[in-house]
């Protein structure tokens, strides 16, 4: 299974974990956490929603529609949950170090009920946020802002700096 369709399911199983959505209402809650540069389509949804209801993951009910078309109502299953609460727990990799990843795991971090596993996930952040990073190098060595003439590098460099400063700021502060 592809990574998108991985974050995809997880959006998924965690707005579900609030409570019972119809397609519609679920797709918009993922367009607006996934944004304009990552909009979902049907051809993405429906099919991840499938493999959850077949997975035991998802409850479906068909419900009348205002026409003729049914209308289904998704909830998740206690399996579901329980699958949700691995994917939050067990989030390493990608899902820490990709930013889009990692929001989406924060998105339902609460779901997780003990306050130690969410503090895991938000330790590992912190310790990729607080390695030497850069978009440019310099061989081996990575290039901050003052190191570049380039505006638009400059920019990129300062952006990241002040946006990854905000975000360990914020990480030390939940987790003392």
């Amino acid at each position: 299974m592809c990574e998108s369709s991985s974050m995809l399911e997880l959006a998924i199983l965690g707005f579900l974990a609030d409570g019972p959505l119809h397609g519609y209402q679920l797709r918009r809650r993922i367009a607006h956490l996934s944004g304009r540069a990552r909009p979902v389509s049907d051809g993405s949804l429906y099919p991840a929603i499938n493999r959850l209801v077949n997975a035991g993951l998802l409850d479906r009910k068909a419900e009348p529609g205002a026409s003729a078309a049914q209308r289904h109502t998704l909830s998740l299953t206690s399996v579901g949950r329980t699958e949700l609460l691995g994917r939050l727990r067990n989030a390493d990799g990608l899902d820490i170090s990709d930013s889009t990843r990692y929001f989406t795991i924060l998105a339902f971090l609460s779901q997780l009920p003990d306050t130690a596993d969410q503090h895991a996930v938000l330790r590992q952040r912190l310790e990729f946020l607080q390695q030497p990073a850069s978009f440019f190098h310099d061989g081996e060595r990575p290039l901050r802002a003052e190191d570049t003439d380039d505006p638009y590098r400059r920019g990129m460099l300062t952006i990241a700096r002040a946006t990854s400063h905000a975000e360990r700021s914020w990480l030390r502060e939940v987790l003392d």
